[in-house]
């Protein structure tokens, strides 16, 4: 990490993400999601990261899945990305917004077909008695949209995790880590250095 912190945490994403892009054998997009049910039990799970930028960090997922009703009851959450090969992770957590329709329309057409078939056959996180009730849903769904072009299911989308606060942490010898974390003050960001 510099010694200079960046004056705000998206460019130090986009570099450290390039950097396990390119290293990263599997899945360099791959976080862990923590949202929060009815009774304040937190739930985890790996989504991932489609799109990073200013407006935060983006994934996409059945709102009427385990997630997407927890989200939806209480709009706040926490990712982790970790990049083993680089020694390397990053912490977000804030508020969580529905993607616009026209982000999530475009998105779901450039998934494979066969992944747009998949949002409409699984009713994900319900009982599933056994595969084969499955299978013969892809089939139902396969055979409903023939050739032409498979629509965006009305409970598929996108939900967009606004950072309040990103830390940036970095292995060093002796876990003697190195640890910075932006604070979203206003329209700016606040630095300060943890200890490990």
């Amino acid at each position: 990490m510099t010694q200079r912190p960046f004056a705000e945490p998206f460019a130090l994403f986009q570099r450290w993400f390039s950097e396990a892009s390119a290293k990263e054998p599997e899945d360099p997009n791959a976080m862990a999601l923590a949202t929060v049910g009815p009774d304040g039990q937190p739930s985890l799970r790996m989504v991932l990261l489609k799109e990073a930028d200013e407006r935060g960090f983006t994934f996409y997922t059945n709102y009427e899945s385990r997630k997407g009703q927890q989200i939806l009851a209480h709009p706040k959450a926490a990712l982790c990305l970790h990049w083993k090969s680089l020694r390397r992770q990053v912490r977000v957590e804030g508020p969580v917004e529905p993607v616009s329709a026209e982000e999530a329309d475009a998105y779901f057409a450039s998934r494979a077909r066969t992944s747009q078939i998949g949002a409409w056959a699984s009713q994900q996180s319900r009982p599933l008695t056994e595969r084969l009730e499955l299978e013969r849903r892809v089939a139902e769904f396969t055979m409903k949209f023939g050739i032409g072009a498979v629509p965006r299911p009305p409970h598929w989308s996108g939900f967009r995790v606004v950072p309040q606060r990103l830390e940036f942490w970095e292995d060093r010898p002796f876990r003697l880590h190195d640890r910075m974390v932006y604070h979203r003050e206003g329209e700016g960001w606040r630095t300060e250095k943890l200890y490990p």
